[in-house]
């Protein structure tokens, strides 16, 4: 890469100007109008730079540019920035440090972008040490482009390293950690930042609070997200369309469709495409097809144009509804009426629609044929499929594929082993187990959990550490006696069959999501009336997804479910998956 970041060459003669393509705001003619006038000096030659960059003009700025007789740092930064997009903007930067000129914090922060953006960590790495050495980065212009450069680089721990080491951090500090730290999927540290700079007295941006919300819905933190909400119409930031945006995806993601809506609604007139698309995604995560496919026509009777973000929607509406020939015909439409080219999350929606409907062999061949390579979620979806219909034989095909990309992938050798056992095939499910312990994988502990108060109370499987565990189990045990009085019935998990049917059902009985609803029930997580809503970070199990449908019943009430696959809603005994998760 070295031969890139040399100097630069000498500018070449722009085209000749068409009468046509010139209009009152082309800069060639202010810049016609300061020569004739003797405004050539370096000041309005470095604003001629910058009028030309945001014209797409670049060969103008860098031919006015080397008719500088000494340019300053201003008019290396304008340079810089001109090219941000590119290579060459680090090139003009290694000829500014040659020429020499310092940098200041404008310039810094410009590289710092164009390093977040190409990307090119091991020049942004060397450009935070000379920062450092000129006491740039912990200036807040600087520090937050530092901050976005390493968020976008994925190492969210120096993200807010140098956010912590500025001293005076203003509300561009606070989005850029805020919104880092949420992208990154560290939600409970950007919202404590979030408060942290409520508690400065820090003025909230459309960025920070777009970014709580991010990190709100991550957690499904309902609470939490209303509180931003209402802060965000007493700031009056609620009308942005980012901030708005953010709202109806927070809602759809903690299971309110009709919250989300009603935000989408009131900001009906400056919604974009993103905004549709969010609206869209929220039907979509509940299997709501009709709405979702309203919600694409009405986008188009509005002129506006679906992306791939729109057909992700579609799609997944349709594969949680279980819909494989609708899946299929909207998969092709993307291509053939709308010239999009679908990406790899639309082939594994297409995959799981194939897949659960039992066509397992057209879905195998999706995935060997697709111009992707096929990911952990097209083999998991397979293996999943492969288990739903009992085909042993394809679920072993499927596991080997997940684990030569995961040898560790808990959910590989305990699908597999569940398929077997179910098949009598007890020897291979031997060997799978023995496969796991030589490989020392341990099933990943489920964990659940649920918010009151803003608090977020989260439980393992057979979680005795909270302070309230002996109502929560005094009412879980009520429920499960209730509950099988109505016919409930264990559904065993096969990894468990070398124990005994007393140690089954204790396993099973006091499982992270049956020890969140008894605590919600105890606590008053939710007022009478109003639903009991639990995230779980894995697959919610069969049995589990068993017993809440006749706690729904026993307790008159509904119980959202939101596990690592999709939402479930629990009410009267029934759930709006329909068995199809």
């Amino acid at each position: 890469m070295n031969h890139l970041l040399d100097s630069p060459s000498p500018a070449t003669a722009p085209a000749p100007v068409s009468p046509a393509r010139v209009s009152n705001s082309d800069p060639r003619i202010l810049h016609a109008q300061a020569i004739k006038n003797g405004q050539t000096d370096r000041f309005s030659c470095n604003s001629l730079i910058t009028l030309y960059s945001k014209s797409n003009f670049l060969s103008y700025s860098l031919r006015l540019f080397h008719q500088i007789p000494s340019p300053n740092v201003v008019s290396w930064t304008a340079l810089i920035s001109a090219y941000s997009d590119t290579l060459l903007s680090l090139r003009h930067f290694l000829s500014m440090l040659r020429h020499p000129t310092f940098p200041n914090q404008r310039t810094i922060a410009c590289l710092f972008k164009t390093c977040a953006s190409l990307p090119c960590l091991s020049f942004g790495l060397g450009l935070h040490s000379l920062s450092l050495k000129l006491s740039l980065s912990s200036q807040p212009f600087s520090g937050s482009a530092l901050i976005n450069f390493y968020s976008k680089c994925r190492l969210p721990s120096e993200a807010r390293k140098v956010f912590d080491e500025i001293p005076h951090k203003d509300e561009v500090c606070y989005s850029a950690v805020v919104v880092g730290l949420a992208q990154n999927s560290r939600p409970i540290d950007a919202l404590s930042a979030f408060v942290k700079m409520r508690a400065c007295d820090v003025g909230s941006t459309m960025y920070s609070v777009s970014g709580a919300l991010r990190a709100a819905a991550e957690l499904a933190a309902l609470e939490q997200s209303r509180v931003i909400h209402t802060h965000a119409m007493v700031t009056g930031l609620d009308i942005n369309v980012i901030v708005a945006t953010a709202l109806i995806d927070v809602y759809g993601k903690a299971g309110l469709v009709m919250d989300a809506r009603q935000v989408f609604d009131e900001n009906l007139s400056i919604m974009n495409v993103v905004g549709w698309n969010a609206m869209m995604a929220a039907y979509a995560q509940q299997g709501d097809k009709n709405w979702t496919v309203k919600l694409f026509n009405l986008m188009r009777a509005q002129g506006l144009v679906p992306d791939e973000y729109s057909f992700l929607a579609i799609l997944t509406s349709f594969c949680n509804a279980g819909m494989d020939v609708d899946t299929e015909q909207w998969f092709n439409s993307m291509m053939v009426d709308y010239g999009l080219e679908p990406g790899l999350e639309h082939y594994t929606c297409l995959v799981g629609a194939l897949g659960r409907a039992g066509r397992l062999q057209d879905a195998e061949r999706i995935a060997m044929t697709m111009p992707f390579v096929p990911d952990a979620a097209v083999w998991r979806a397979l293996l999943s499929s492969s288990a739903i219909h009992g085909e042993a034989d394809m679920a072993c095909t499927m596991s080997y594929r997940l684990l030569e990309l995961d040898p560790h992938d808990d959910s590989a050798y305990v699908i597999v082993a569940n398929v077997l056992s179910s098949a009598g095939r007890w020897d291979e499910v031997a060997e799978v187990r023995k496969r796991m312990k030589d490989r020392r994988v341990k099933k990943e502990g489920g964990r659940s959990w649920i918010e009151m108060h803003g608090k977020i109370h989260v439980f393992l499987a057979g979680d005795r550490r909270h302070e309230m565990t002996d109502k929560i189990y005094a009412k879980l045990a009520e429920l499960m006696e209730e509950i099988e009085k109505l016919g409930y019935i264990p559904v065993w998990d096969e990894m468990l069959h070398e124990v005994g049917e007393q140690e089954k059902r204790e396993a099973l009985r006091y499982h992270s999501e049956k020890l969140a609803v008894a605590f919600g029930v105890v606590s008053g997580a939710a007022p009478l009336g109003k639903p009991l809503r639990i995230v779980k970070n894995l697959r919610i199990c069969r049995d589990c997804h068993e017993a809440i449908k006749y706690m729904s019943r026993v307790l008159d009430r509904e119980i959202i479910v939101r596990d690592v696959n999709r939402y479930h809603r629990f009410r009267n005994g029934s759930c709006t998956c329909g068995g199809i998760w």
